[in-house]
């Protein structure tokens, strides 16, 4: 990359629409940014799953959380939440899922979300 770019989310280069919520991908590049929005009753380990072929998800997430909270538990049981304002790094191996009534929004930073449920 030579000079800057930039994209905006309200015309995304990709949405794939989930069980209980969405993805919006940006890739500038070759360096990908996604807008998850989760709503009320999503969990990874029931909406990505099957579509992934693994028990736990195996991607890195690095972002920053837009509104809502979201629970993570890692496969040795150590758990993280997430709300308004937060800035994450969650490894892979983990299950996510959305605490309360009101959606779960981030942006995700990690180039290889560009891979992220499709």
């Amino acid at each position: 990359m030579t000079k800057p770019l930039t994209k905006n989310f309200s015309n995304p280069d990709e949405v794939r629409k989930i069980r209980d919520g969405r993805v919006e991908v940006i890739d500038l590049d070759g360096f990908g940014c996604v807008k998850v929005r989760y709503e009320p009753g999503y969990r990874w380990s029931e909406s990505l799953s099957e579509s992934a072929g693994t028990d736990t998800c195996q991607f890195t997430h690095q972002g920053y959380v837009l509104g809502g909270r979201l629970r993570v538990r890692m496969e040795d049981g150590s758990e993280a939440e997430v709300g308004p304002g937060d800035v994450f790094v969650v490894p892979p191996g983990h299950d996510g899922w959305v605490v309360g009534d009101e959606p779960f929004e981030a942006l995700d930073f990690s180039d290889q979300m560009r891979g992220y449920a499709r």
